[in-house]
Formats: C-alpha cells, sequence, structure tokens
C-alpha cells in the first residue's frame, strides 16, 4: 500500500485583481498548508475503482467526476497507461468549504499515481497536468506556501514564515465558490506588498491585517453563519488575526504558536462546528 497526505490549502489574505476575457478571475494571495488534510491510498488492482472512507465521505461522490478519479484517468491519458488500482479516499475536511479539499486530493491523486505506476514524471510535467484539472491543483501538488497569482496557477516563494499556531473553523455548511464570485463587488484590489521575511507571529499577523479576502462580505451575505464563526475566532484569547479562507465557509484564526491553537481549538467547542488547531504541514513528513 502507498499513501499521500494532501493539505488543506489556506488563503492568508485573497485579493481579486482583476477578470479575464473567458470570465476567470485574477486572484493575489498567500497559501498556507496547515498539518490537517485528507488521506489518498493505493493497492494494486486491475481496474481503477475509488473508495470514500472518513467523516465527510458522505458529501462526495465516488463516480467517474470525482476530482481523484479524473486525475488518475488524465495522468493514465498522457503516460499511454491504462488507470489501474484501488483508491481509498480518507475525507476528513469538509466539502466545498474554500480550503481546497477537491484540489489537494487530485493533487495527491497525481502524486501517488505517479509513484505507483512508475512512471517517474518530472514536476514540471506533473504542473501541467495538474493546471488542467483545476487552478488551485498546481499548488497543493507542491504542499509548500506560496504566492499565487494569475487565476492561481503563477506560483512564488512565499515570505519567510515564522512559526506561528492557526484555528480552522467550518460551521457546517457548504459555500459555492461560483456563486461567490458571481455576486462579488465588480471593483479589484491591487496585488499586496509583501516583506521578504516576517520575525515573528504578531508581525505577520500585523501585515496581513491590513490586506483581507475580497470574497469574504459577498459570502456571509450568502451565508451570514460564517459571521458568527468569525466572531468567535476573533474572541479566543491570543488570536492575532481571523478572516475567512477562499470563498468560504472555511474561517481561520492565527496564533503565536501552534500549541496555543490546539488548545484553543479544543475550546471553541460547537457540536456542529469542524474544528482544528496546529500548525504547518511539514513537507515530505507524511507520505509513506
Amino acid at each position: 500500500m502507498l499513501n499521500s497526505f494532501a493539505p488543506a490549502k489556506v488563503n492568508l489574505y485573497l485579493h481579486v485583481t482583476g477578470k479575464r476575457l473567458d470570465g476567470y478571475h485574477l486572484l493575489d494571495s498567500l497559501a498556507v498548508f496547515p498539518a490537517t488534510g485528507d488521506w489518498l491510498s493505493y493497492v494494486p488492482d486491475a481496474a481503477i475503482s475509488l473508495e470514500l472512507t472518513g467523516t465527510f465521505a458522505g458529501g462526495l461522490d465516488s463516480g467517474p467526476d470525482n476530482l481523484v478519479l479524473r486525475a488518475a484517468r488524465l495522468l493514465a491519458a498522457n503516460s499511454g497507461k491504462t488507470a489501474s488500482g484501488r483508491l481509498n479516499l480518507e475525507k476528513n475536511l469538509p466539502v466545498a468549504s474554500g480550503i481546497g479539499g477537491g484540489s489537494a486530493d487530485a493533487a495527491a491523486s497525481l502524486r501517488l499515481l505517479n509513484q505507483a505506476w512508475q512512471l517517474n514524471l518530472p514536476d514540471s510535467a506533473l504542473d501541467d497536468l495538474a493546471l488542467r484539472l483545476g487552478a488551485d491543483v498546481p499548488v497543493c501538488l507542491k504542499r509548500q506556501a506560496a504566492r499565487m497569482s494569475g487565476i492561481g496557477e503563477i506560483l512564488e516563494p512565499a515570505p519567510l514564515l515564522p512559526e506561528f499556531g492557526m484555528v480552522l473553523v467550518n460551521p457546517g455548511f457548504p459555500v459555492a465558490t461560483a456563486d461567490v464570485f458571481r455576486r462579488r463587488p465588480s471593483a479589484f484590489s491591487t496585488p499586496a506588498t509583501l516583506p521578504d521575511a516576517w520575525p515573528d507571529a504578531a508581525s505577520m499577523a500585523a501585515g496581513l491585517a491590513a490586506l483581507g479576502n475580497d470574497l469574504e462580505e459577498t459570502a456571509i451575505t450568502l451565508a451570514p453563519g460564517i459571521e458568527a464563526v468569525l466572531a468567535s475566532l476573533r474572541a479566543l484569547p491570543g488570536a492575532l488575526l481571523a478572516r475567512m479562507s477562499g470563498s468560504g465557509a472555511t474561517s481561520l484564526a492565527l496564533f503565536e504558536t501552534p500549541e496555543i491553537a490546539i488548545a484553543a481549538a479544543v475550546a471553541l467547542h460547537n457540536p456542529g462546528w469542524w474544528c482544528w488547531g496546529g500548525g504547518l504541514y511539514e513537507s515530505g513528513l507524511a507520505d509513506l
């Protein structure tokens, strides 16, 4: 059996900077990967198949339109290979939640099957395939903090990040990304000016506070429950900054250390909410 970890993707800020003629919006964002996510596993089998398990498996369809299987078919077609293997997706992240779960799963499928099928495709080839699956898939393929621009496919190194902790909360309902973009105000923001590094979590939070998430206001209009989550996060002791991630409905709060974030997540008990606290994923340590 082979496994690949598919960490959540969190937008620490998100500016909508323009719109292409084909309708895609141009973005400027700083994406990071917390140490929570889905798991994709593979065992050899003659045909390709997908089983869904985990807390949020019920929100997905294991049929051919699932991004994991779409990634498998694309990789196989590109390599002149018949797709094969029994895949299991342990779905630990809420669905349609603004933290890139589907994109992360597609990226994990490319990584895992490139290894399982012994294709040995270079990163550049996987990057090209990832973009064909979705604008967020390339950054999820890397699983490293990055500055995103274009429609999300242009990746640059992130500023040097200090140690910090994060709490993520999803209120238990999905938000449709297309609806948020469709109903957002027509004005655009300018790209952010970021430093080369932040010396500590407090200065990072202060710098990010001067930026924003251009989709937050519209998402709250569509799903007012997001506002209650943000209010609860801002009230947590030690919270440095709270805002929505992506197109919602998941929101985040930043803390000085992962340990403080873990304690804050435990204190933030709401039976209808998904809560997680901790630090960032450390690249390469999770796949077995």
